[in-house]
């Protein structure tokens, strides 16, 4: 099983004129959707809203055979995120916080236990806080640790804190999925190899760099692994990301691969492999509107098939 963590939200994405179409997002409940969709055991942990758009979130997630025995209530609204789409399909969002259901995290919206032997995942947009930060600590050599940076440095001012913040969980993390724009942010004018080699040296396994249409570069025990973008038409690239950590860690998570113990004994072409399988799905959710990632038969019928769309690429 695998245990995610993190802000459920609404995306509103805009559409021909004027309008905005509700789609349920957040980079927490996007991961755990694509693992549900490709057969993985997956809980979340979310502060869920009783509002009409928490409740559909809610019935995505269970439609989508994310457990919820985990997740809270919040008596504030849903969270949304406006999405400006640029016209290759890139999205930049602006968060509507304050006051909404991630708005204030705290220890107390914690299950007190997770389930024996489930590997955690954290993706922390919105939810990157002292909480989450106790959670990673208090689980930590208890289970495997992912992480997913997915930061947002135009939702808080302090962007020292949250450097500071980043710097510190990269020491509890056995896997790390970094998107070659967040490290712009984090680390720029450095190349990605040279970042993805330091944080390996903070203690994580592994260490993958989504580049867009450059492919993927990951830092593993046996040595690093270059990979080429799959050709695919871009409708949007939401959720892509975390199409991609959810195959990567699906794949992991089925070879045996996502356990403490296992983790450094990966070998390059098991690593390719699960990279592979990673660009498959995000490349999928490219195609659609919005977070909307693929089940696992699509993918079959995809693999037997080889059919993908071919106009321009995805991570």
């Amino acid at each position: 099983m695998i245990v995610v963590c993190g802000e459920a939200l609404v995306d509103l994405v805009p559409t021909d004129g004027h309008a905005f179409l509700p789609r349920v997002g957040g980079g927490p409940v996007n991961v755990a959707v694509a693992l549900g969709r490709l057969g993985v055991d997956v809980s979340l942990i979310a502060r869920l809203a009783d509002d009409p758009f928490g409740r559909a979130v809610r019935e995505h997630l269970v439609t989508s055979r994310v457990d919820l025995g985990l997740a809270g209530r919040s008596t504030h609204p849903t969270t949304l995120a406006v999405v400006d789409l640029d016209p290759a399909g890139g999205a930049g969002y602006r968060f509507y916080v304050d006051g909404a259901s991630d708005g204030g995290w705290n220890v107390a919206d914690l299950p007190t236990r997770l389930p024996a032997g489930a590997a955690l995942h954290v993706s922390g947009s919105l939810a990157l806080g002292e909480a989450v930060e106790h959670l990673l600590r208090r689980e930590r050599g208890h289970r495997t640790i992912t992480f997913d940076p997915n930061v947002r440095p135009g939702i808080t001012a302090d962007h020292g804190a949250l450097r500071a913040r980043l710097d510190r969980w990269l020491g509890l993390a056995d896997v790390v999925k970094v998107s070659a724009e967040d490290l712009a942010w984090i680390a720029p004018g450095d190349a990605v190899e040279d970042v993805a080699a330091r944080w390996r040296e903070r203690g994580p396994s592994l260490v993958v760099v989504t580049r867009g249409g450059r492919g993927v570069h990951a830092a593993g025990p046996a040595g690093t692994v270059d990979l080429r973008a799959r050709p695919v038409t871009v409708v949007d690239t939401i959720g892509a990301g975390d199409s991609f950590m959810a195959g990567l860690l699906a794949t992991l998570d089925v070879d045996g691969a996502l356990d403490r113990a296992a983790l450094p004994g990966l070998g390059t072409e098991r690593l390719t492999a699960a990279l592979t399988h990673a660009q498959r799905v995000a490349a999928i959710t490219c195609t659609r509107v919005g977070a909307d990632p693929p089940w696992a038969a699509e993918l079959t019928r995809t693999e037997e098939s080889g059919l993908l769309p071919t106009r321009g690429e995805a991570p």
